[in-house]
């Protein structure tokens, strides 16, 4: 039986989201990436809230994708530290740690974020 693109994706989802699990204490940095922007948000799993949320939908800065990214991860820092959250837990979703979710980790980090 053939496998589509989509199960696929859902099939990587679930392996590594059984891994981890965000809470009051360290969230969870959920990554998701379209086509065109880049998604992250601080979810607190015990809660089933959201707490911050960030993205590139509306950023007036030029460049790459990749750097939009970074971008979106020191934005998100920023907006996690004036709600005193220090600590996380990376949820890459189903993608390969590199490129925009490696960027947008780093940018997360340069922000204050520790994972």
């Amino acid at each position: 039986m053939k496998i589509s693109k989509i199960q696929s994706r859902l099939k990587r989802h679930n392996r590594v989201r059984s891994k981890i699990l965000g809470n009051t204490d360290r969230p969870r940095l959920v990554v998701f990436r379209s086509t065109k922007f880049n998604y992250a948000q601080l979810v607190d799993d015990q809660a089933h809230k959201v707490i911050v949320a960030s993205s590139d939908l509306k950023a007036k800065s030029k460049g790459t994708k990749t750097e939009k990214a970074k971008q979106v991860g020191m934005d998100l820092a920023k907006k996690a530290l004036e709600k005193k959250v220090t600590e996380i837990v990376f949820d890459r979703n189903c993608y390969k740690y590199h490129g925009r979710v490696k960027a947008l980790a780093e940018g997360a980090r340069e922000g204050g974020l520790k994972f």
